[in-house]
């Protein structure tokens, strides 16, 4: 596996949702290898609400769980994110369940039993198409994160590395409220984020932009504004 590659898990997170417990701690123990964090649950139900309380990256799952399963599980995902990598264990391989979890928006899934070479070919799979270069924000405005710039009709403004990963973080949470919480661990990393360095930075942000782009919810986050 390339460096480029290892260094993108790095700095992701994940979910591992398995209800037998030797395997899934197995996986878990592999995926401490290659992820900043690593979240685990036994059922389908378990894994949508720890889903709903953190910032998850990339999702794998097995299918046949007790109290909710891989399917349901999913389908209440994708009701909220459409956008989030999702791979699945599974032990069947025909055509009629696969056409189901393709439906889903599956990114990949693994035939068990599974080894690492699976498991990270899989997520290589997965995640190639989620590494964001530009987003546009309107007709007019566009980021572009491998220039680090704002670029608005033929104007750029130059943006920071912390400006970057808030701007990415609220565009993958862009149907969400990004929280203080997820800013603080994916943007300030391992430094404290205080009120007031938070209140300041939003403030340099904004008027880097023509519009008004960023919402505050009070009490709770941020979020992108709709500029369509």
């Amino acid at each position: 596996m390339s460096d480029d590659f290892l260094d993108i898990l790095k700095g992701m997170s994940i979910i591992c949702v398995e209800d037998e417990d030797g395997v899934r701690k197995r996986l878990v123990n592999t995926l401490k290898f290659y992820f900043y964090k690593v979240l685990e649950a036994r059922d389908g139900m378990e894994a949508f609400n720890l889903y709903l309380d953190n910032y998850i990256d990339i999702i794998i799952t097995d299918i046949d769980m007790p109290k909710t399963d891989g399917i349901e599980f999913i389908k209440k995902v994708r009701s909220k994110n459409l956008d989030i990598p999702v791979i699945v264990l599974t032990a069947y391989s025909n055509e009629e369940y696969l056409m189901e979890l393709i439906n889903l928006q599956i990114n990949h899934y693994i035939l068990k039993p599974t080894n690492s070479e699976k498991l990270l070919n899989a997520l290589k799979h997965s995640i190639k198409d989620t590494q964001i270069s530009k987003i546009k924000l309107s007709d007019d405005i566009v980021v572009d994160f491998s220039s680090m710039e704002i670029i608005y009709n033929d104007k750029s403004i130059k943006i920071t590395n912390r400006e970057k990963l808030f701007l990415k973080l609220l565009f993958k949470n862009r149907n969400r409220v990004t929280t203080y919480d997820q800013i603080e661990e994916f943007v300030w990393k391992n430094d404290t984020m205080s009120s007031s360095a938070l209140k300041t930075f939003i403030k340099v942000l904004r008027k880097k932009f023509p519009v008004e782009i960023i919402e505050n919810i009070s009490g709770t986050g941020y979020r992108l504004c709709n500029l369509e």
